[in-house]
């Protein structure tokens, strides 16, 4: 199975766009992309410096623009990337990249999203001196008791031995004082703590502006870094998006989901490294391609047909399935072929040793087939039941 990933800022590095802006239709497109920010993003990708790409307003527009763009030179026909990618994820603000090729938003709905998303980061940043700290090794359970200690958030849990603490510099500076054994510490050069409560004025202006965004069901499997559960739901995908933004990262959870789907292959949009990099540790026997210039694109697309297969979605519309959130096994509720279901009405649930989640019909309809028996094993993004969708009057 093949999975593509989006990275997240602080893996922008100034020029990284010039070899791929020598091609008319991506330069075309960024344009077209640029249009839509307000921001001249081919500038910012091939002459800005990193102080000024490091600019939360600049850098996250850059990151959504780059993967979106880059995604539609791997896959020229869009349709082609449903039939062999199995799923998508990103990191922090790559989720919104991850989102729009799943096709739960429009490229252009990701493009505002995204701006104002950075604006009003940038904005919740400016109101208090505040920062991040990358805490690397050490016993993860004293990480996160030291953190606790000082009143720092988990805000990244990255797995492979990589914490990032956020909170306010006096609480940073306390952790460089009374660091946990054995680990690694290494200020992060960002504005602010991002995906922390002191984003809470960010989160409000984006709750804002996701009632006028509507979505689509997910084309592919896509995993939320706030769990890493499949997230089928359009307008779930949103609300997390929103809310993403003052609470932790767990890509760790992210890659543990990966794991449970069988991904044998890994591939980063530009700029590609760091999350193949976190995968290479977490994950040895997954093979990773990191996609940094338009000269590889060639053995990208070897990469893609080598690890591609069929999506289980592709076979039903996907707004007549409900699928598992996570691995695990699945207990139905009762409801017989026939029924018909009230849109949130719960279906059954998937059991793990680590979580006990309900499963709910987010759109309501007749059950048409159950394509799951009470007792089976799931896999996470498995299809459990088809609806036929309710009539509109």
């Amino acid at each position: 199975m093949l999975v593509i990933v989006a990275p997240g800022q602080g893996s922008q590095t100034p020029g990284f766009l010039a070899p791929w802006l020598e091609e008319p239709s991506f330069a075309a497109r960024i344009d077209w992309l640029s249009a839509v920010a307000g921001l001249d993003l081919a500038h910012y990708g091939t002459e800005a410096d990193a102080d000024t790409i490091r600019d939360t307003a600049i850098a996250q527009p850059l990151l959504v623009a780059s993967g979106l763009v880059t995604a539609l030179a791997l896959f020229p026909h869009p349709a082609d990337a449903f039939s062999t990618v199995g799923a998508v994820a990103g990191h922090s603000v790559g989720e919104i990249t991850a989102a729009a090729g799943a096709r739960v938003i429009t490229a252009e709905q990701a493009m505002v999203f995204v701006r104002e998303r950075g604006k009003g980061m940038a904005e919740a940043a400016a109101k208090e001196s505040t920062g991040m700290t990358a805490v690397l090794g050490g016993d993860a359970d004293e990480v996160l008791a030291t953190l606790q200690k000082h009143g720092l958030t988990p805000a990244n849990v990255n797995g492979a031995g990589q914490v990032v603490a956020a909170g306010t510099v006096a609480q940073l500076e306390a952790l460089a004082g009374d660091p946990p054994a054995g680990a690694r510490l290494r200020a992060l050069p960002v504005a602010g703590a991002f995906h922390t409560t002191h984003m809470a004025s960010a989160v409000k202006r984006l709750r804002h502006y996701a009632q006028s965004i509507s979505t689509h069901d997910p084309r592919t499997l896509l995993l939320s870094n706030r769990d890493g559960q499949v997230v089928h739901d359009g307008r779930r995908v949103l609300d997390r998006l929103v809310d993403q933004v003052s609470n932790p990262v767990r890509w760790d959870l992210c890659m543990q989901t990966m794991a449970d789907l069988g991904v044998t292959g890994l591939l980063e949009v530009p700029p590609a490294g760091t999350l193949t990099g976190l995968v290479k540790r977490a994950l040895p026997g997954v093979e990773t391609f990191a996609l940094k210039t338009p000269d590889q694109l060639d053995d990208a697309r070897a990469f893609v047909e080598k690890h591609g297969q069929p999506s289980q979605l592709i076979t039903n519309p996907t707004w007549r399935l409900v699928v598992a959130p996570i691995k695990g096994t699945f207990t139905a509720s009762g409801a017989k072929v026939g029924d018909r279901l009230s849109a949130g009405d719960t279906i059954g649930t998937v059991g793990s040793l680590r979580d006990s989640l309900g499963v709910t019909a987010g759109h309501g309809g007749t059950i048409i087939e159950w394509l799951v028996e009470d007792g089976d094993p799931v896999a996470p993004g498995q299809p459990l039941v088809r609806l036929h969708p309710e009539a509109v009057a």
